[in-house]
């Protein structure tokens, strides 16, 4: 273990101060159940933006990028579109808006918007997406979880902890027993204070991996002066063709298997999959967990694109400068990390092993406390989203609509607790943070997608339709790893098949929905798609009214961000690299691209 003293004072002044956050927060967060939920909306969108991107450079997250960025070069990029991490692009340039008119507390109250409040169909609607939010967000933290052991592993062997601890760990739940701990503190905050000592928290760490980021940069490229990475030529580009041509024969063959096990050696069809998913992902809008919280938690929607803009830019360039410094840094020095091990090489620990080898004592605290400040924060942004779909969508709509303020709150405290011990459970059965990523990504959004799209784009479209589409997607992703092997995102078109049956043969077998609730969400929401019938009789009713016509602008804003995207991601990578040529073209393509989005989209925002 190398932490010294001054690194341990580090992390533990942090985990005393994110504990006493929580405390001084709590009379804040007990003012009222939306104060609590979602910080009274009246949180600054820059505040929250910070919070959401605090939320997304988790530490599984990262880890797992490491462990691309070290396999598949400059390609692994393209990677996270798996989330598909353009969704933000796609939230900025309209539906973040769009969501915020409704003026709901969760993703099950703006169905209300949508569908109306009456009706066996609109019911079951409300229930499945509660259903739906509760296995996303149990299936986070146990990813969170299980990649939170995993980190801390490398930095407190076991040998010298198991004497200190009154029971027997198995070596293969040493990680879990490390989850557990660590969680308890994010636990504390989190339930104590609500969403204002979370976003708190969530921008104090930001602090600190701005700072630890930016670090560990300048350290790689101090290393890499004079030295020169051996790794395959194709590592080098971000630029693929039919096939991944990545081969590592030679210089490490643990990396052959490695890609061999991913599956991403035809990387166009793979490249294609994720594309023609991600894009329908994006149009559902966001999906029901802290990332939805925090856009409804704006104080309006002009703030709402505003904040989920700023999300890519605060994230993308620190995140990758940490993502290719440690990756440089294990390249020169991979024996030196010691992750190899007769059954094949753990990449996932790569991100530890270098930290902990290469960052001076304090460096090293300082870094170790941003990365569990960033378990904390994604932590506690998911039990956030759990316990308001609990409360507010189980509790107070079914158990005890006229509960006193302090009982709301109570239950809230009760529902935190539940919900930790239900994801620390599921942790125990996830074998890696993959696999636990390629299932939420690959299989249970792959049944939330088709209902999420169809809901905000197409009139007849009812809630019986949204209950079917998702009850046939999310059971088909439930029982799917149960039949097939390999990659989920390849049985995604199936999957997507199946939960449009569903939609379709659920929306003709009921009415459509009632006609005032349609007018009201068309003219509040301003959709674009096909509102026909709908716009026809608002029309009639108000002759005034201005619909939207943006398709075409909001589209072209879309196509131009994703680029920006992949620029704010190739930045720092081409910097800590020192490929000058390619770094030069990335700041002129952000440049054209900040000029055109400031008068397509920043001057055109409206609430």
């Amino acid at each position: 273990m190398k932490l010294q003293p001054i690194d341990l004072d580090i992390v533990v002044s942090y985990l005393i101060l994110m504990v006493m956050i929580g405390w001084l927060m709590r009379k804040r967060a007990r003012v009222n159940k939306e104060s609590y939920l979602m910080g009274g909306k009246k949180l600054p969108w820059y505040m929250l933006g910070l919070s959401d991107a605090s939320d997304m450079f988790d530490i599984s997250g990262t880890m797992w990028m490491v462990a691309l960025c070290f396999v598949y070069g400059l390609k692994s990029i393209w990677i996270p579109w798996l989330w598909p991490v353009f969704n933000q692009v796609f939230n900025m340039m309209f539906l973040a808006k769009w969501l915020r008119r409704s003026n709901a507390n969760t993703g099950a109250e703006w169905l209300a918007t949508r569908f109306g409040t009456s009706g066996r169909g609109v019911r079951a609607s409300h229930n499945i997406t509660v259903v739906f939010a509760l296995l996303g967000c149990l299936g986070f933290l146990a990813y969170g979880f299980i990649g939170l052991g995993k980190f801390m592993e490398i930095f407190i062997p076991w040998n010298l902890v198991s004497a200190y601890v009154p029971f027997e760990v198995s070596p293969g739940y040493v990680p879990h027993f490390y989850g557990i701990v660590f969680t308890l503190f994010a636990m504390f905050y989190s339930i104590l204070g609500g969403m204002h000592s979370i976003v708190l928290g969530d921008v104090i760490k930001y602090i600190i991996m701005t700072a630890g980021c930016i670090v560990i940069a300048v350290i790689a490229m101090k290393h890499l002066h004079g030295n020169e990475l051996r790794v395959p030529e194709a590592w080098r580009t971000p630029f693929f063709g039919w096939e991944l041509n990545m081969n590592w024969t030679g210089i490490l063959e643990d990396a052959n298997r490695k890609i061999q096990e991913d599956g991403f050696g035809l990387f166009g069809i793979f490249f294609m999959m994720m594309l023609f998913k991600g894009i329908f992902a994006s149009l559902a809008g966001p999906a029901p967990n802290y990332d939805m919280q925090k856009i409804l938690s704006t104080r309006s929607p002009k703030e709402a694109s505003k904040m989920t803009g700023f999300v890519s830019i605060v994230l993308l360039p620190i995140r990758y400068s940490m993502v290719i410094g440690l990756t440089v840094l294990a390249l020169l020095y991979f024996p030196q990390l010691g992750i190899s091990a007769p059954n094949g090489t753990d990449f996932e620990k790569i991100l530890p092993a270098a930290i902990n080898n290469f960052l001076p004592a304090g460096l090293l605290g300082l870094v170790l406390t941003g990365l569990l400040g960033a378990f904390m924060g994604t932590f506690s942004g998911t039990l956030n989203a759990a316990q308001a779909y609990i409360v507010n969508d189980i509790y107070l709509k079914y158990v005890h609509p006229q509960a006193s303020n302090r009982r709301i709150i109570y239950m809230n405290y009760l529902m935190g607790i539940v919900v930790v011990i239900a994801g620390i459970v599921l942790g125990f059965f996830a074998k890696d943070v993959n696999s636990i990523l390629q299932w939420i990504v690959g299989a249970l959004y792959g049944g939330y997608i088709a209902a999420n799209v169809l809901k905000w784009y197409w009139w007849r479209f009812n809630a019986n339709g949204f209950f079917w589409g998702m009850m046939a997607g999310i059971a088909a992703a439930l029982v799917f790893p149960l039949l097939f092997d390999g990659l989920p995102l390849y049985k995604w078109p199936l999957l997507f098949l199946i939960s449009i049956a569903g939609c379709i043969i659920g929306t003709y077998t009921a009415p459509p929905s009632d006609e005032g609730t349609l007018k009201a969400f068309y003219s509040t929401v301003k959709p674009w798609g096909f509102w026909k019938p709908v716009h026809d009789k608002v029309m009639a009713e108000n002759p005034y009214f201005i619909p939207n016509k943006r398709f075409g602008t909001d589209m072209f804003n879309v196509l131009l961000g994703i680029i920006a995207q992949c620029c704010l991601t190739l930045l720092p990578m081409y910097i800590v690299l020192g490929m000058q040529a390619p770094l030069w073209a990335v700041i002129l393509i952000l440049a054209v691209i900040i000029f055109i989005l400031k008068r397509t989209w920043w001057n055109k925002l409206e609430n």
